[in-house]
């Protein structure tokens, strides 16, 4: 049976949600709940980040564990009693339950602690943004922590409770926020011939766009361009735009594929800029690249989900959501699997999800015996 306390924690943490790089309260409640078990060490990391540190007596691997501190800028639709009492804030892609599961594995390394190496119990800010594993990467104290192996779950609606979601290779797909700013000049829309409208540029770019996003003998595998949002001059019958604003979404489940599209769409945008005399800026934001997990890491978890009599899924293809875990996997050994949440679990990100707190146990233990055959193997 999960211990209570966790429970309770996973609903404080549901009914306080704050939003990525405001967590000030969230990282504050992670810490008086683990500053009880005496870890090795404390470091704080990025703006809100902890990392709780248990080192062994003799050297060996350090093995680190992440869970994510932010909730997500929307109004929860729930009765439940600890419904978020936060507006524009809620807990519906379930880090509440991830940071549960990782409080839950502290509680049982205090008990076992390492007798070699240490390992890292990872709270993270700002995951839904993509900043917040870039900020803990970059910043100079994770270099005294390192890991030589790191794990993270994510919970996954549609997919029976317990079940463990695993592939090698890319697991989640790479993505990126491109907006595009066209300066023109702007006339009497009695005299266009006296201005330079965007029009006819945001109109060949989406033709040319979707010309090339088409050709998918240029990719190796899924890749997805999906234009989101146009703003072009003002809403004025008598004036003709001289500026448009276009923001689309980037996506690809290999990184490499990600650079092609990149490098293309931005070659087609200035080439019809140029064309058509508007001054053009492109610029990023919210940039994920792919999670790309480790042979090794994978089989770790396979054997950890199989000594847990866990029912396991391989997958064929990537999640096409995008996770930042993505940056770790740039530079260390990673797995990223999934936890399934449920077949009639509401799906991520809506706004009557909550995290199912039956799974919890299995996320404890899953760990747990990564953690424990790590350390065992350190000790032959």
């Amino acid at each position: 049976m999960i211990n209570k306390e966790i429970i309770e924690l996973r609903h404080s943490l549901h009914q306080n949600p704050e939003v990525s790089n405001q967590e000030f309260k969230t990282s504050e409640r992670i810490a008086n709940f683990m500053n009880t078990l005496a870890p090795s060490e404390v470091i704080s990391l990025g703006k809100t980040g902890l990392a709780f540190v248990f080192k062994g007596e003799r050297p060996g691997k350090t093995i680190m564990f992440r869970a994510e501190l932010d909730a997500l800028p929307i109004n929860e639709k729930s009765s439940l009693s600890y419904a978020s009492v936060n507006q524009k804030a809620a807990h519906v892609c379930g880090h509440d339950g991830h940071m549960a599961i990782l409080a839950g594995l502290a509680l049982k390394i205090a008990e076992n602690p390492p007798m070699f190496g240490k390992v890292v119990l990872l709270f993270q800010p700002a995951e839904e943004v993509e900043q917040g594993a870039k900020d803990v990467i970059e910043d100079p104290a994770f270099r005294t922590i390192e890991p030589d192996f790191m794990y993270a779950l994510h919970n996954i609606p549609g997919f029976e409770k317990d079940q463990i979601i695993l592939k090698k290779g890319s697991f989640a797909a790479a993505s990126k926020g491109m907006t595009i700013k066209l300066f023109g000049k702007t006339s009497h829309a009695a005299e266009p011939e006296n201005g330079i409208s965007p029009a006819n540029a945001i109109a060949k770019i989406i033709q040319q766009l979707n010309e090339f996003i088409g050709n998918k003998t240029l990719f190796k595998d899924l890749t997805l361009l999906t234009i989101i949002h146009i703003k072009m001059g003002e809403i004025s019958f008598g004036t003709s735009p001289g500026y448009a604003e276009m923001n689309m979404t980037l996506r690809s489940f290999e990184n490499e594929d990600m650079e092609l599209l990149t490098h293309h769409t931005e070659k087609i945008i200035n080439a019809i800029s140029k064309s058509e005399k508007l001054k053009c800026e492109i610029s990023y934001s919210e940039a994920f690249p792919a999670s790309i997990n480790n042979d090794e890491c994978v089989s770790m978890v396979e054997q950890s989900a199989d000594q847990n009599n866990l029912k396991i899924e391989f997958i064929e293809k990537p999640f096409k959501w995008s996770e930042d875990f993505g940056y770790y996997s740039q530079n260390y050994k990673t797995c990223l699997f999934g936890l399934g949440a449920g077949l009639s679990q509401p799906q991520l990100h809506n706004p009557d999800y909550d995290f199912p707190d039956e799974i919890i146990e299995t996320g404890i233990n899953i760990f747990y015996t990564i953690y424990k055959t790590t350390n065992n193997n350190d000790a032959k």
